[in-house]
């Protein structure tokens, strides 16, 4: 079985800001039609499971004059603002290297729909790249892109064409981890990720329903973590090391794995629904 080379990944940065002057017991409930309005890029927007608040993000490129417009919003809806240092951004690679033309990624998790196999990885990938290649040189073929959805969600799905083996695994740098199924990430679970540009990081869910605003578009309903990434590690898999059950697929993040970082999360079970697939 030939082994495909480490994946890559896209991440982001955030930066601390003066609490806003909110309404105490907002929940998302009660802020998301406000939020929901917010498209200013460096920003995210979620549910803190920690405080039981909703809490707006925003990162070193938001302008102070975009600061104090955000909290004035964020003052209407009753949320908690939050500036975190670094800039929120994608990143491409994952779990084990894939390439397309102009672009490397990781490849998330191998599924099939009967006899028929893919992979899914990060959309914000396959939206740049028809077909995607097990070698920087772009000689092994791995597929062709079926489908892509970016931005909104973060998915992408490309269909095995080429000979190269796809096992039901994750790559741990060095080794593997067999995937046992697909799951739903909860808050406090116990999780690792793969990537091509940092290997293997472990760490915790902190947040659900998350939505981040990214220069390249807005992207809702993703998983928060506090493990770190870097460029280059973007599509790969979030998983349960302890059931090798797969989580969510990298989409952005903030920070490096030098000072610590916050990584967002595609659920793995939305794409595996709007394609009509399986994890093997």
């Amino acid at each position: 079985m030939r082994r495909l080379p480490p994946l890559v990944l896209a991440l982001a940065l955030l930066v601390p800001a003066a609490p806003a002057a909110a309404h105490d017991g907002a929940t998302g409930a009660s802020v998301a039609p406000t939020l929901s309005a917010v498209r200013t890029a460096g920003t995210a927007w979620g549910p803190d499971p920690a405080t039981g608040r909703t809490t707006l993000t925003v990162d070193e490129s938001v302008t102070e004059s975009q600061a104090r417009a955000l909290r004035a919003v964020a003052e209407r809806a009753g949320a908690t603002v939050r500036r975190e240092p670094g800039r929120l951004r994608l990143l491409i690679a994952g779990g084990q290297a894939v390439y397309g033309v102009g672009t490397r990624c990781s490849l998330g998790v191998n599924v099939r729909s009967g006899s028929t196999h893919y992979f899914i990885t990060a959309g914000h990938c396959t939206r740049v790249a028809a077909t995607w290649y097990a070698d920087s040189s772009r000689t092994t073929v791995l597929g062709s892109r079926t489908g892509s959805s970016f931005p909104g969600n973060d998915y992408g799905i490309v269909r095995y064409t080429g000979t190269v083996s796809h096992p039901s695994a994750v790559y741990t740098h060095p080794g593997t981890l067999t995937v046992n199924g697909a799951g739903n990430a909860y808050v406090g679970q116990a999780v690792c990720r793969s990537g091509a540009t940092t290997g293997v990081r472990c760490g915790s869910v902190t947040g659900l329903n998350q939505t981040v605003n990214y220069a390249e578009g807005s992207v809702s309903g993703l998983i928060r973590t506090n493990i770190c990434a870097e460029p280059g590690d973007s599509g790969g898999p979030l998983y349960s090391p302890a059931t090798g059950t797969v989580l969510g697929i990298l989409s952005g993040g903030s920070g490096t794995c030098a000072t610590g970082g916050t990584t967002y999360y595609q659920p793995v079970t939305e794409a595996l629904a709007a394609y009509g697939v399986t994890v093997p």
